[in-house]
């Protein structure tokens, strides 16, 4: 494992090469121009099957439109009911578990300050009693005759 002073940093290799990427540029570059000379050459020499394959391009995308239409109509009537669904639904519930919270929080505050503080006061009076008698008298179990 190398050592790393304070002020250096470790070299980090990047995860893909700069080579790769300029070789992927330049097919890509490659592959597009060679796509535009066939379409140039089709065109000039099958012009009719050209216009044809051009036109199911254009009815395809029409499609494709109408069906980017429907599902965008589809999520806005889902974004709709989830809106409808976080107000009339959630809202409600979420201010009901607050006024559950507040009303635990007086009750327990009631509960602690008229239940459970006089009884920690007298089992401490109790406790306090029984130790001013044990050390008056002793422990009783150790007073029983054998």
């Amino acid at each position: 494992m190398q050592q790393v002073s304070e002020n250096q940093q470790p070299e980090r290799k990047p995860a893909v090469s700069s080579t790769y990427v300029i070789i992927g540029i330049v097919v890509a570059l490659l592959l597009g121009i060679g796509l535009i000379a066939l379409v140039v050459w089709l065109s000039s020499n099958y012009p009719a099957e050209i216009q044809t394959i051009r036109d199911i391009f254009i009815i395809a995308l029409a499609l494709e439109s109408c069906l980017f239409g429907i599902i965008l109509m589809v999520m806005m009537v889902m974004l709709v009911r989830l809106v409808n669904t976080v107000e009339f639904e959630i809202k409600p519930i979420l201010e009901q578990t607050n006024e559950t919270i507040g009303t635990v929080k007086g009750t327990t505050t009631f509960v602690s300050q008229n239940v459970v503080n006089p009884v920690v006061k007298a089992t401490g009076y109790v406790a306090g009693f029984r130790r001013g008698l044990k050390v008056l008298f002793g422990d009783p179990r150790k007073n029983l005759p054998d």
